[in-house]
Order: structure tokens, then C-alpha cells, then sequence
């Protein structure tokens, strides 16, 4: 695998056990998948629901533990590492999955910092007002509480918390998918600067075929736990190998 990749899996596998205690059946979620991110890159990920794509999501932030293979975070063993925290993050559909609603704004984007420690109380407003104005929100929405917001500011408030710690890898699952379209273009090009700005490398898990032709660099698409198809954006998007590739195409027409 590539050792300058930030993320690289190799032959992963998931699997689960299945229905009543006298006759269960092994389901196998993610099958035998091997990719690598490397800095500054984004994957996208695509495939029908239920294809496994959160649950390699999962694995990538060592939320789930694979079944088989290996996951490396920067050349070491992902399961195995010390000192992890912040360094991974992820932004979800539904940004009132990340912020408290009874928490202020800007102490809901402080808080991972506040969990590690590593930041005075002056040091994290001025984290937390840089950040705010990295992704085009005005200062005095800090003392907002969620509600307050829109649905496009809560968005960019909850990515705004993801990449306070600088993380190095970031998963993006269905992020924009709760928004409407002129909110979900803004959000967009937003990730594209932050990525310029600090770097990370992401995945980007998506069923929006359109939103993740804009943001990724190359596509992997997983159908029912199998990578059929791993390829740079451009190609992917004018010649498709997979038949499946193909039939996900069509949505776009």
C-alpha cells in the first residue's frame, strides 16, 4: 500500500452475524475493499444504500473494527495508535447530530478541543473565530444557539467543529444531502477551499452522483460490500468500466 497515503486500507472485510440465536447467518457488509486517500485528495464513495458504504466510513475513523485486513493511518496501524484523537473527524448528514442544541454555537465548535485539552479558554474563542470566518459565517453567530441558524449555517457551523483539532483525515457522509440545491453548491465549494487551506485528505460518501463529481479527485463505488470500481473522476465520469458504474451514471441524464 502507499506509504504516503493518510488513509490506506488493504483486503478489508466486515462482517456480521445475523437473525435469531438458533439460526443465525453470517452477513458479510464490506468485502475484501483496498484503497489508499493521500493528502490533499478526496475519494468519493457511491453506491445505493445498503452497498456499505457508512460502515467503511466507520472503519476508516476506527469506529468499526474490520473483520479482516488491515487499516493504516499514516503508515501505522490504525487500531493500534496512540494519540489519534483530532487527528480524525467526520461531518454527517444532519448537523444537528453534531451540535448541541442546548450549547451556545461556538461552544459546541470548541468543544473537541476542550475534550483534549490542549487549548486555553482564549486560545479556543480565537480557534473557534477563525474557523468561523474559513467558512462564511460572521462572528456573532458564536453566541447563537443551533436553532437559530439555518440549515446551510449549521451545516457550515458543524463543519466548522470537524476541522477545528486540523485533522488530518475527514469523512464526509451525506453532508450535503439534507440541503437544498443552492445551499448544497455553497457547502460544496466550501469543503474544496478548506481542503486547499489545510490540506487534509477525505472521503467523501455520497449517493449524489452530481456532488461528488464536483468535490472528488477519484471514485471508488461499492455495491453490495464489493469495490467494483476504483478509477480518477475524470475517467470515471466519461468512460465507466462497470456495468454498475454505468446504471449509477444514468441517474445523472
Amino acid at each position: 500500500m502507499n506509504q504516503t497515503a493518510v488513509i490506506a486500507l488493504d483486503r478489508v472485510g466486515v462482517s456480521y452475524r445475523k437473525g435469531p440465536v438458533w439460526s443465525r447467518a453470517t452477513f458479510e457488509a464490506v468485502r475484501s475493499v483496498s484503497f489508499a486517500i493521500a493528502p490533499g485528495e478526496t475519494l468519493g464513495l457511491v453506491g445505493e444504500s445498503g452497498s456499505g458504504k457508512t460502515t467503511l466510513g466507520r472503519v476508516c475513523l476506527g469506529l468499526q473494527k474490520p473483520s479482516r485486513g488491515t487499516v493504516r493511518f499514516e503508515g501505522g496501524p490504525l487500531g493500534r495508535r496512540r494519540g489519534l484523537r483530532g487527528r480524525l473527524s467526520v461531518v454527517l448528514q444532519h448537523p444537528e447530530w453534531a451540535l448541541n442544541p442546548r450549547l451556545r454555537c461556538g461552544l459546541s465548535v470548541a468543544e473537541p478541543l476542550t475534550i483534549l485539552g490542549t487549548a486555553s479558554a482564549a486560545e479556543r474563542r480565537a480557534r473557534v473565530a477563525t474557523l468561523l470566518g474559513q467558512v462564511g459565517l460572521a462572528p456573532d453567530l458564536a453566541d447563537r444557539y443551533p436553532g437559530e441558524l439555518s440549515g446551510g449555517q449549521r451545516q457550515r457551523m458543524a463543519i466548522a467543529r470537524a476541522l477545528v483539532t486540523e485533522p488530518r483525515f475527514v469523512v464526509f457522509d451525506e453532508a450535503v444531502s439534507a440541503l437544498d440545491v443552492s445551499v448544497q453548491a455553497q457547502v460544496l465549494n466550501l469543503v474544496l477551499d478548506l481542503q486547499r487551506q489545510h490540506g487534509f485528505a477525505a472521503l467523501f460518501i455520497s449517493h449524489d452522483m452530481a456532488a461528488t463529481r464536483y468535490v472528488s479527485h477519484r471514485i471508488a463505488v461499492m455495491k453490495a460490500g464489493e469495490l467494483v470500481e476504483l478509477s480518477a473522476a475524470e475517467r470515471f465520469y466519461g468512460e465507466p468500466e462497470h456495468p454498475y458504474s454505468r446504471q449509477l451514471l444514468g441517474s445523472l441524464e
